[in-house]
């Protein structure tokens, strides 16, 4: 299948805005689109049925400079490292992914597997939506369906901070610790391999990764002046208070 491939780089709210505006786009006829894209400050992303204070510590947020962002897609809070974590989008029509919620988290995640083995780790994919290395997890993934069409995003963690991840994020509640869980359920590609892993490279590897994994024809482009607009038209959505606090 042919995909345009755009690689991207901006805030919070712009991020969740294209996605969602690609997401109309495709739904209208437009090219299938595999987006790469760096938040370009430090980032917490809520799923869209999650309390914020029940899973972000708001204060090490603000004392940090963390943004908080809500998603439309489900799944768990995210930490975005500028300097550790590429995060892609693919948008796609549904009669292309299986229809099996399951198997297409899994058919569609398939480029991040292949692109941390091409790096040389031998990931493995989780159900119902984890990349793993060595039983920790590097790659978390969140979809959603609408208008006929698939919107699935998610992390590539070469070289995310996790002491911050640690500190920022909470489960059920409870702050993870640096000493704690976190440490041993997640990991990034640089810790495991051993080395620093650039952003070119993750790009690179993505890339490549996505091109094994879904057989993809990747073009490169650019947005439509529709889907710059409507983006720019969406980003109040995310900024607005009463979005990030909804529950």
């Amino acid at each position: 299948m042919r995909f345009r491939l755009i690689v991207d780089e901006g805030s919070g709210c712009y991020n969740m805005a294209m996605d969602e505006a690609l997401l109309f786009t495709v739904a209208m006829g437009g090219v299938p689109t595999l987006r790469l894209y760096v938040f370009n400050k430090p980032t917490v992303t809520l799923g869209y049925f999650q309390k914020v204070e029940e899973v972000v510590d708001l204060e090490f947020a603000r004392r940090e400079g963390i943004d908080v962002v809500r998603r439309v897609t489900g799944g768990g809070a995210v930490y975005h490292d500028p300097e550790g974590e590429v995060t892609y989008s693919i948008v796609v029509p549904e009669q292309n992914v299986p229809g099996d919620v399951a198997e297409s988290f899994k058919y569609l995640t398939s480029g991040v597997i292949e692109a941390a083995r091409a790096l040389g780790a031998p990931a493995e994919f989780v159900p119902l939506n984890d990349g793993v290395v060595a039983g920790k997890k590097f790659s978390g993934q969140a979809q959603i369906r609408r208008f006929g069409v698939v919107l699935q995003h998610g992390t590539f963690m070469y070289a995310t901070n996790l002491n911050v991840l640690s500190e920022v994020i909470k489960v059920q509640g409870v702050k993870l610790s640096s000493r704690g869980p976190v440490r041993a359920r997640v990991t990034t590609l640089s810790e495991y391999l051993g080395r620093r892993i650039e952003r070119e490279e993750a790009v690179k590897a993505l890339i490549e990764g996505f091109r094994r994994g879904l057989g993809a024809d990747l073009q490169e482009g650019t947005y439509t002046e529709i889907e710059l607009r409507l983006a720019s038209e969406l980003e109040w959505k995310y900024r607005s208070r009463d979005w990030v606090f909804m529950r």
